[in-house]
């Protein structure tokens, strides 16, 4: 039997015609050219995320640095960071050799002649594939890397120029205009982070000025020696509830206060001020105890303000021995205790069995009093829980540090023991930090 065949007219699906071997290479190769742009792209993403995952400057330059030189695989890279009077102010470089030149040779800046001052004459992308033989070359100086080719783009925000960024001699051949392209958006992204990161600095300066206005000058006591030190938060520019005080009572006494209200924000330094007005009032109303000091305040607050948390020291220096020593009496809200540092080198916490409760809890509750006679030429600090407290380790880390510490430099000046104090750990602070620190000297 026959099968049956399909008509003339019916439709008859035809087959595409078979690629070819050059068909398959150029398919290969478009493809090629596909994942690597995508590839490049989402590298460029990645550094625009980077530049703007810090607002400190320094970070930032050295991030765009290393960030445009990676990825544009070139050997070199540079910053040059323009001032004011639109010369160079700044040389940040990436690159074997680059770096170490800038840190080992101590060379100039550049003087707005040479090429690298090109951009800031015609602030326009640039590509010179042979430095040699462009006529605005002027060679290199003695010990500084030779470079063969070099890309540069402005870095600008709204036709201001903040500097202009520079790579020189791609590996594996000349530079492109994709890579001219992706520079290009790099440093646009580069202005807008190089601008967040100076609004960051003004604002973080004009910050710490405001909180530094309200806090005291310290007089000048015989027999003692007086430092203090303020240091904000360096996350962000925050105002705080953190403070420090000394006065001199009428019965000749020097009282020393320390304190923090618990928030951040306007309104914590708001409260800051009117808790240390109002202590400044009643310790030289009432003296003594400090105990006593602490529960009138605490009864004026809840009366006046409703009783807002927070946690304070007041401490007592009194009339110095004949051989120099010197009773301290002190009382505490909640907070951190004090911390002694001899001459011979020995330093601890004065912990008790009670340190009070803060301030805000319950004006009835009663805070107990202790006393310790101090040798001569000991160290007292009061400082807030922000000079021992980081994320990444508990508080008695912290206070372990800061004991040790406080014992190695417990002979050198008081300058130097509170300035070491706020750079261990590299100097940054989750929280803000009052330090008050009183030597007794003969």
């Amino acid at each position: 039997m026959e099968t049956p065949s399909r008509s003339r007219g019916a439709h008859q699906t035809r087959l595409p015609p078979l690629l070819g071997g050059d068909d398959l290479d150029r398919l290969q190769a478009g493809l090629q050219r596909l994942v690597h742009a995508h590839g490049r792209m989402r590298s460029l993403l990645d550094a625009v995320v980077a530049i703007g995952g810090t607002l400190e400057l320094d970070v930032v330059l050295h991030t765009i640095t290393e960030s445009a030189r990676r990825l544009i695989d070139a050997r070199y890279a540079a910053i040059g960071v323009l001032g004011e009077d639109g010369r160079f102010s700044e040389l940040i470089t990436s690159g074997f050799g680059a770096d170490q030149f800038r840190e080992e040779s101590g060379a100039e800046l550049p003087h707005g002649t040479g090429l690298l001052a090109e951009l800031v004459r015609d602030p326009k992308p640039l590509r010179i594939d042979d430095l040699s033989a462009h006529p605005r070359a002027s060679g290199f100086p003695e010990g500084h890397p030779v470079m063969t080719s070099l890309l540069g783009a402005p870095i600008s925000v709204r036709r201001t120029i903040y500097g202009n960024l520079y790579l020189a001699d791609k590996h594996g051949g000349a530079f492109t205009d994709d890579d001219e392209e992706i520079v290009t958006a790099l440093a646009g992204a580069a202005g807008v982070a190089i601008e967040h990161a100076r609004l960051y600095e003004r604002l973080r300066q004009a910050t710490e000025e405001f909180q530094r206005r309200l806090l005291p000058d310290l007089p000048g006591l015989p027999g003692l020696e007086l430092q203090a030190r303020y240091q904000p938060s360096t996350q962000a520019p925050r105002i705080g509830g953190d403070w420090y005080d000394l006065i001199h009572l009428p019965d000749r006494v020097p009282c020393l206060m320390v304190g923090d209200v618990m928030g951040h924000g306007l309104e914590a330094a708001t409260l800051m001020s009117q808790i240390s007005n109002a202590l400044r009032v009643i310790a030289y109303e009432e003296q003594e105890p400090p105990s006593r000091i602490l529960h009138r305040l605490d009864e004026i607050l809840h009366d006046l303000y409703g009783g807002p948390m927070a946690t304070v020291l007041v401490a007592r220096l009194e009339a110095p021995a004949a051989d120099g020593s010197r009773p301290l009496r002190w009382a505490s809200a909640g907070h951190l205790p004090p911390l002694l540092a001899t001459a011979e080198h020995q330093a601890l916490y004065l912990h008790t069995d009670s340190a009070g409760h803060p301030l805000g809890v319950d004006p009835g509750l009663k805070r107990p009093d202790h006393e310790l006679t101090l040798p001569p030429g000991s160290t007292l600090l009061l400082h807030t829980d922000g000079l021992v407290e980081q994320r990444d380790h508990s508080l008695d880390v912290g206070m372990n540090q800061a004991t040790h510490l406080a014992a190695s430099y417990a002979t050198r000046p008081l300058a130097d023991l509170c300035d070491a104090l706020l750079t261990q750990g590299g100097g940054t602070f989750p929280d803000d930090v009052a330090l008050l620190a009183a030597r007794l000297t003969h």
